[in-house]
């Protein structure tokens, strides 16, 4: 199912939300400051083009933290609300529902991307 899903996700869907992982990644390498979280940000776009056959472990600590609380407020929302809604729409078909849990994943990877670790 790997290989398979990955094709059908990234042609129906998955090249959309890999882009929107790029685009918050391009705006927040503006700032210097914002690099790190940029770069987190083309890290998880590559997971989204792609997620079947990835696991993400979360764990990290008082500065992942931190940083999971700014990227919420700023961008975390947004992302998770796109694929929330992808997952529902998705879901409601038999043969969508794997593709929606992707979409669940991806969504809860948008509110808490610090401390988080792809397998």
């Amino acid at each position: 199912m790997g290989c398979l899903g990955n094709l059908l996700w990234f042609v129906f869907g998955g090249a959309l939300s890999g882009l929107s992982w790029c685009l918050a990644g391009c705006l927040w390498c503006v700032t210097i400051v914002g690099i790190p979280i940029g770069m987190q940000c083309f890290k998880f776009a590559s997971l989204s083009f792609f997620p079947f056959g990835k696991e993400v472990r979360y764990g990290g600590g008082a500065v992942s933290m931190l940083v999971n609380i700014i990227w919420l407020i700023v961008s975390g929302l947004p992302l998770a609300l796109e694929h929330a809604v992808f997952g529902c729409i998705l879901c409601v078909t038999i043969i969508g529902i794997p593709f929606g849990l992707q979409h669940f994943k991806l969504a809860k990877l948008a509110l808490m991307p610090f401390g988080a670790e792809v397998y």
